[in-house]
């Protein structure tokens, strides 16, 4: 089975900009592709990082040691992961996004597990985190509620499809309240960059929330 993780390299979540400075942001998101990328390798398969950018010149250096291969492809997520996906009957190709932070082996085992056409593990709010497919006319369309849509199109070719219902996997970290799942529940890199640059968790009378030290240096 081909793995593939894409990742955007240049200017990556914007949606933390509120909380995090644009070095922070490209350090955190190179964490969390790391993470996702180890707990693929504990899968016994081998990940293609399908980049935006080359990551010879990461801030991270050691990203250079990822055990992944490389492939750079500029063009927007969808056009640049259908090129990805089977053309032929018994490919398969998983593609597993890159801030999936909670990710572990045992969770893409499940993901990986049932035999349909497509199967599809959803984020919140509608979009699709990951998928396996095997049906060598299925595209993604990532725009929009991709959940359903990638449904609809597993219907419409007549391919079988499965869901996936994963804490882990439905977890992805885009906004500010997201940082509080992986100081929650996180053990990996990501957890420790957040830890190193200053966050820790809020407790309170209500929810729990994520504050910042001064030690990390600010923004």
């Amino acid at each position: 089975m081909q793995v593939v993780v894409p990742f955007a390299a240049e200017t990556p979540k914007t949606r933390l900009e509120s909380v995090l400075s644009p070095t922070e942001r490209s350090t955190v998101a190179r964490a969390m592709l790391a993470d996702v990328v180890s707990a693929i390798v504990e899968t016994g398969h081998e990940p293609t990082v399908l980049s935006t950018a080359s990551l010879a010149d990461a801030n991270d250096p050691g990203l250079a040691e990822l055990p992944a291969s490389v492939t750079v492809d500029d063009r927007p997520l969808t056009e640049a992961v259908n090129p990805q996906l089977p053309t032929t009957a018994g490919e398969t190709v998983a593609v597993v996004m890159a801030d999936l932070a909670l990710v572990t082996p045992a969770a893409l085992e499940r993901l990986f597990a049932p035999d349909a056409d497509v199967v599809i593990a959803p984020g919140r709010g509608g979009g699709t985190n990951a998928l396996v497919v095997r049906h060598p006319d299925f595209r993604v369309d990532y725009h929009g509620a991709s959940y359903l849509d990638h449904r609809r199109i597993a219907r419409e070719i007549g391919a079988s499809c499965e869901s996936v219902d994963s804490y882990r996997l439905s977890t992805d970290v885009d906004e500010p309240d997201d940082l509080v799942e992986v100081l929650l529940h996180g053990d990996g890199r990501t957890a420790a960059t957040l830890a190193e640059l200053g966050f820790d968790l809020e407790t309170g009378e209500g929810r729990v929330s994520v504050s910042r030290s001064d030690r990390s240096g600010g923004q």
